[in-house]
């Protein structure tokens, strides 16, 4: 009995009226899964051998607080203080080959359980006075749990074919967990890898963005690539696969590069975009390499082409395409100045225009630059990492010094266009633009007087012809 698990008013209340209404309830789920993992989990899933609606509501009317009914989804869900309860009548379902939508019954506990995805989720504790917190595990949850293993109730075939999300999760969970997908499971996914033309993009990317989240988010797409998800999901990633040798000279593995920058990332920052930059920072690599006899591999421009291929990525996973999609656009063109600017002579100007260009992402960019220093040669490693502090030390003393990081000319178009009396032109981006050179190249300081005096300059260079006030 784990009557411990079932504290609090809530369960109380759930029983009792559970009895009241002649229906057996059970507590099932994440909720007790996370219980024997001792993690923190408030969100509660009840199933009934009944009507969950008819249930929920009258819990919510003995806890005097509100229930939503979705009625044609047959479940209701209330808060209470800082939990979020679901009620969903016991269920048994089957499905077409053309949908991960099922047809649904009435059920018993056990074949709702059946539904379940993984036994570590179909796991019930028992909400009746008899056997109160008794553990309800049919298919070996608990035996699962405590090895560390995601495996299926049924045959994998039946449920990963089903509902093809399940593929996901399961790499989502044995990321989140630490666990470890039986080899059977891992068969069968790449058996139904082409039913994942039935989910939606946006489902899709919601478990790639719980991968992303994780601790070790590389062991997800490891998973990926190892139940042959990759190609179909990412394919710019799995190009990055593999190394090539020409007159016994090979390029680093780029896929496991951009992992190991992906995991250096998520040690650092628990910014989403940002890992999502180190993951695809190099993905222009594979359309860009090229074997240049005397010199090598080369992959020149890999940054700018990576960030255009970012859109399409996004595109396709349907995830934003405001700010965050401009951001990590951004974090994979720049990824490589930081990289440019690690000589013994870093100059003030090449250190203002990153400044310039990186602007309040310079520390986020910073952060992608340190976690892309990967190698097994360990001095060069650390040689590297010398050279990157001092290029950090360096934009410290230029942002004091300069103020960059936020430019702003000190020269407007309104105050072009007001002094020579000339409307929107030519000439009035052409001083503007010789304005912001001359700072961040350091000839005049970023103060209004210096630029007012140059931007007089090059009016009378075009010849401008300025009016009194």
């Amino acid at each position: 009995m784990f009557a411990q698990a079932l504290k609090g008013k809530v369960f109380d209340v759930v029983s009792q009226i559970a009895r009241e209404q002649g229906v057996r309830a059970f507590v099932i789920g994440g909720y007790v899964r996370d219980f024997f993992l001792q993690r923190p989990n408030n969100d509660i899933d009840i199933v009934v051998e009944g009507s969950g609606i008819a249930l929920a509501e009258a819990v919510a009317e003995k806890l005097r607080t509100k229930v939503s009914v979705f009625r044609n989804f047959g479940t209701a869900m209330l808060r209470w203080k800082d939990m979020e309860v679901e009620f969903v009548g016991a269920r048994r379902e089957s499905y077409r080959a053309n949908s991960r939508k099922p047809i649904v019954e009435d059920g018993t506990l056990e074949e709702d359980q059946q539904r379940r995805d993984f036994t570590i989720n179909a796991m019930a504790f028992s909400l009746q006075e008899a056997d109160y917190g008794a553990l309800v595990d049919p298919f070996g949850g608990i035996r699962d749990l405590n090895e560390g293993l995601i495996r299926t109730p049924l045959d994998p075939d039946t449920t990963y074919s089903d509902d093809p999300l399940r593929m996901l999760r399961a790499i989502r969970f044995a990321t989140q967990l630490g666990f470890t997908i039986v080899p059977e499971s891992i068969a069968s996914i790449r058996r139904n890898k082409d039913r994942l033309e039935i989910l939606s993009w946006e489902r899709v990317a919601d478990e790639l963005n719980k991968i992303m989240r994780t601790p070790k988010p590389s062991t997800g797409f490891l998973l990926l690539d190892e139940c042959e998800l990759l190609p179909t999901i990412l394919p710019a990633l799995a190009n990055l696969k593999g190394v090539e040798t020409v007159e016994g000279r090979g390029h680093k593995d780029n896929f496991r590069h951009s992992l190991q920058v992906l995991d250096n990332v998520a040690a650092a920052s628990d910014n989403l975009w940002l890992r999502w930059a180190a993951l695809l920072h190099d993905i222009g690599k594979a359309p860009t390499k090229h074997w240049e006899p005397g010199t090598g591999w080369t992959f020149h421009g890999h940054e700018y082409v990576g960030s255009k291929m970012v859109k399409g990525i996004f595109n396709k996973l349907k995830m934003s395409q405001t700010d965050d999609m401009k951001y990590v656009q951004k974090m994979v063109s720049l990824h490589m100045r930081p990289v440019a600017l690690v000589t013994d002579e870093v100059t003030d100007s090449a250190v203002r225009r990153l400044l310039f260009d990186a602007g309040d992402d310079i520390d986020d960019l910073m952060i992608l630059c340190k976690a892309d220093i990967t190698s097994a040669n360990e001095q060069k490693v650390e040689r590297f990492k010398k050279q990157y502090d001092h290029v950090k030390e360096k934009l410290v003393e230029v942002e004091a010094k300069d103020a960059v990081r936020n430019f702003k000319n000190p020269i407007t178009g309104e105050l072009i266009m007001e002094k020579y009396h000339i409307p929107p032109c030519r000439q009035v981006g052409v001083i503007k633009e010789a304005v912001k050179e001359a700072i961040l190249d350091g000839i005049i300081p970023n103060e209004f007087d210096a630029a007012y005096a140059l931007m007089e300059q090059k009016a009378a260079e075009l010849g401008l012809v300025s009016f009194p006030a």
